[in-house]
């Protein structure tokens, strides 16, 4: 793969990652305050940049050649997927939705600090 291509890739996950917690912390109190109309749109952006994060994300584990570092990193950045739409759509029906708040929380610590470290 090219140097270009790599460049293009980590650029746009790493851009990927910041709009996501953003957005992320955008949606969940727009959710609980029940400003649904604001509070879907920017969930559909999210869901844009989840998007934009796994194939940047593929793009770079192709690159390294599969690592199992990275593949472990990219199980739990999927889970963190998971409990973050599990906190909207619970923030969404009124139910809560703090558990899977803190475990997206949890869950993206653990991505980045292997981030960095790897």
């Amino acid at each position: 793969m090219s140097e270009s291509l790599y460049n293009i890739f980590l650029a746009s996950h790493q851009g990927a990652w910041a709009f996501l917690i953003i957005l992320f912390l955008v949606a969940f109190p727009l959710y609980k305050a029940h400003k649904m109309t604001s509070a879907k749109i920017v969930s559909m952006i999210l869901r844009l940049f989840y998007l934009i994060m796994i194939i940047s994300g593929s793009g770079l584990l192709y690159t390294y050649g599969f690592p199992p570092h990275y593949l472990v990193k990219g199980m739990i950045a999927l889970l963190m997927i998971g409990f973050m739409e599990m906190a909207l759509g619970k923030a969404k029906r009124g139910k809560g939705g703090m558990v899977g708040f803190i475990l997206a929380f949890i869950s993206a610590l653990l991505v980045v600090i292997m981030g960095f470290a790897g």
